[in-house]
């Protein structure tokens, strides 16, 4: 068939129409494998996990093992901190049987194992059967910076505060540098201005006068040991006898902030003294708390005071020994306990003994000091003449950080506290119960309380009874201040004489403010004369305080008081 030009013309218009379809195909199948991502494979990812990494760290090439350790400071795991400190304390090691990266600490003649990677406990093994992860110094420095930035960046405050306080004692400027970088993301304020404090103890030494002097008059604010070390180190002097620090400004500067420093630390050295004091007072008023009612309202010297406060303290001991497994609650259990057994005995006391002689005070004292021995002999019979030691539970442990010069312990909290509930609980037993209205009606006219039908006989019973309890309460406050023992109360009741005599005989309120101004005093003549010398000295003070007032600093009034 012959070709015409329409139908060369047909045939060029169906050529570029397939053409044009293969082109719109071929594109949409890029667009496709685009879409996709068969065309585009992702390259598969190089950095190791951190179980690989823990397993690069046994690798002879110091290298690998600092890349190691690098990768593993920046990878979010929860053994990534303990691994790093047991590799800076040399505890790590590879077990020989199956090449397992372990944490091992010493315990006697093996060695305790945790799984690096996890955290398991692996049970012990023997020296032989591992083979230590060698450190170098390179690696400790690294080591030691990356548990810095770890700490640093924790989102526990607390961990933060604790990581700069450790830093101070070994600042240099590549430290200071990362600190610069998060103090501006920084949100706690306490973690904030020890972060200042680590910094200007850094730039104290920088060759800039005016950063020098910024940093130390950013130092006067920080009563850190560390600030206070850097500043005194710029007044020191040569062999030659002149300044070590040869600015005249920069030294004034140091001068005046350590001289707010020292005003600081003044301040909270009077805090902490006077703390001192009260919890001494704390335990002079629970001692002679119950000594005011017996010698005070009953008129009865009670030498025997100090033992029935011995016997509350080997009741503590006693219940701590039959519940092993649960100190705290034993102490609780303990306080009741006391005054039930101390309470018994000198109700057992009152009614043998005392209650025959009434009116008689030297005989009702040489009476109970027989009695003191009997009880002291009785207690070493039964548990020994050794001291024995009563466990503080948990809560009562440690102390209160308040800042780096101020820490209250919490023993002796608790005892302030304690102690204070015993005062105002026997106030309210003698203000609005029966028998504290019958109590202070036989103190002020037994003849009178006898005619209005009040039985003074159990009266006296149970006022003993009361005030002896209190002594064995007192006595499970000092089991957690010092050893129990036979002779522990001797050390008391001259004391608790001083403090009943010294507030007034048979005020409860005397007794209180006497206990703590004499706890108070006695503490803050300990630095200057001696812990002796400032019993004699306080002594001294009551004798010549009784020779203007008689009746002590809250005298009775009305008939108790003729009486």
């Amino acid at each position: 068939m012959a070709l015409t030009r329409s139908n060369v013309k047909d045939r060029g218009l169906i050529t570029q129409l397939v053409f044009f379809a293969i082109g719109m195909a071929f594109f949409a199948s890029v667009f496709a494998a685009d879409e996709t991502g068969v065309e585009e494979p992702v390259a598969a990812s190089t950095e190791p996990s951190f179980e690989q990494a823990v397993q690069l760290l046994d690798v002879s090439n110091f290298k690998e093992k600092l890349a190691a350790v690098e990768t593993l400071a920046g990878i979010d795991h929860p053994q990534t901190l303990p691994l790093l400190k047991a590799l800076l304390d040399n505890d790590v090691y590879r077990r020989k049987n199956d090449d397992r990266i372990v944490i091992a600490t010493r315990a006697e003649d093996v060695y305790q194992l945790t799984d690096a990677t996890t955290g398991e406990a692996l049970g012990t093994a023997e020296k032989s059967t591992l083979k230590k992860i060698v450190v170098n110094n390179k690696m400790r420095s690294l080591l030691s910076e990356a548990i810095a930035r770890i700490n640093l960046t924790s989102k526990e405050a607390g961990i933060r505060l604790l990581a700069v306080q450790n830093m101070l004692s070994d600042m240099d400027e590549k430290t200071a540098t990362l600190m610069r970088e998060l103090l501006d993301k920084e949100t706690n304020t306490k973690v904030k201005a020890m972060m200042q404090t680590a910094i200007a103890i850094v730039d104290v030494n920088s060759d800039e006068k005016f950063t020098r002097i910024s940093a130390i008059q950013s130092l006067s604010n920080s009563i850190e040991p560390e600030a206070k070390n850097v500043l005194t180190q710029l007044l020191a002097k040569n062999p030659e006898d002149e300044f070590i620090e040869a600015d005249a400004d920069v030294r004034a500067a140091a001068k005046s902030a350590l001289n707010s420093i020292q005003s600081s630390l003044d301040f909270y050295h009077f805090i902490e003294t006077t703390f001192f004091g009260l919890s001494l007072g704390s335990v002079l008023l629970l001692a002679a708390i119950g000594l005011a009612i017996t010698f005070g309202v009953m008129g009865v010297i009670n030498m025997a005071h100090g033992e029935l406060i011995m016997l509350g303290a080997y009741t503590t001991y006693v219940i701590q020994q039959l519940m092993p497994n649960n100190i705290g609650i034993s102490v609780l259990i303990a306080i009741p306990a006391a005054f039930i057994v101390a309470g018994l005995v000198g109700i057992a006391i009152e009614r043998g003994v005392i209650r025959f002689l009434y009116g008689r005070p030297l005989e009702t004292l040489l009476a109970t000091f027989g009695i003191s021995l009997v009880l002291q002999q009785l207690v070493r019979s039964i548990f020994s003449p050794l001291n024995r030691s009563v466990e503080t539970p948990a809560w009562m442990s440690g102390t209160w950080e308040i800042n780096s010069a101020l820490s209250l312990t919490y023993n002796r909290l608790y005892i302030v506290l304690f102690s204070i509930i015993v005062f105002f609980a026997l106030l309210l037993v003698l203000k609005k119960t029966v028998l504290g209205l019958q109590v202070r009606a036989v103190a002020q006219n037994r003849p009178m309380a006898r005619a209005m039908g009040v039985r003074s006989e159990w009266v006296d019973a149970l006022t003993f009874g009361l005030g002896s309890g209190i002594a064995g309460v007192a006595g499970v406050a000092l089991s957690q201040l010092t050893n129990v023992g036979p002779n522990m109360g001797q050390g008391y009741i001259i004391d608790s004489f001083m403090v009943v005599v010294f507030g007034g005989v048979g005020n409860l309120w005397g007794t209180f403010v006497g206990a703590m101004s004499l706890g108070v005093v006695n503490k803050y003549l300990e630095p200057y004369s001696g812990a002796v010398m400032a019993k004699i000295l306080v002594l001294v003070f009551i004798i010549l305080f009784i020779q203007k007032r008689p009746r002590g600093l809250f005298p009775q009034k009305g008939r108790a008081a003729e009486n």
